[in-house]
């Protein structure tokens, strides 16, 4: 907080989930603990606010108390999935995941399709941090893996930070 003779508070470090819409039952649970892990490291989680790895991520994060920012493709901000406390409804349909990107300090892609694709691809143009946890963006993504989300999340936790330095 900030008060007399201290400073504003320090911003919370923003990660972004991005992942398949039509995701799997593992790639959910995936997912759901990669916002679990956001949340107990106090990040804000940013998605794109829809189903899958999206909702599975927000839930997670909204298990923790988390803080959870969708930036919607659609105008109505009630369409974000449960678990979302910040919906951005945009009405800019798949462009919004320049949006997704840019408002991240690093990102973590979890299985992924066409959107995922995109959204990694734009990490790599712009230099933003990207790591895998079981994602589906293959050898020409040359991005740190893990195989547990735990260990991606402290490493996007640690790019980010680095970023800030």
């Amino acid at each position: 907080m900030s008060g007399p003779g201290k400073g504003p508070a320090p911003r919370p470090i923003r990660i972004g989930v991005i992942g398949s819409a039509d995701a799997s039952p593992d790639g959910c649970e995936i997912a759901h603990a990669v916002g679990r892990a956001l949340a107990l490291a106090e990040a804000v989680l940013v998605c794109g606010g829809g189903p899958g790895v999206m909702s599975a991520a927000a839930a997670g994060s909204a298990e923790q108390g988390g803080i959870v920012l969708g930036i919607l493709p659609g105008t109505d901000p009630r369409s974000a999935a449960d678990g979302v406390t910040i919906p951005i409804a945009t009405g800019l349909g798949e462009s919004r995941n320049a949006l997704v990107v840019h408002a991240s300090e690093a990102v973590i892609a979890v299985e992924g399709a066409w959107g995922t694709l995109n959204e990694a691809a734009l990490c790599m143009k712009i230099g933003r941090p990207l790591v895998g946890v079981s994602d589906s963006l293959g050898d020409r993504f040359p991005i740190e893996r893990f195989a547990e989300p735990a260990a991606a999340v402290a490493r996007a936790l640690e790019l980010a930070s680095d970023l800030r330095r």
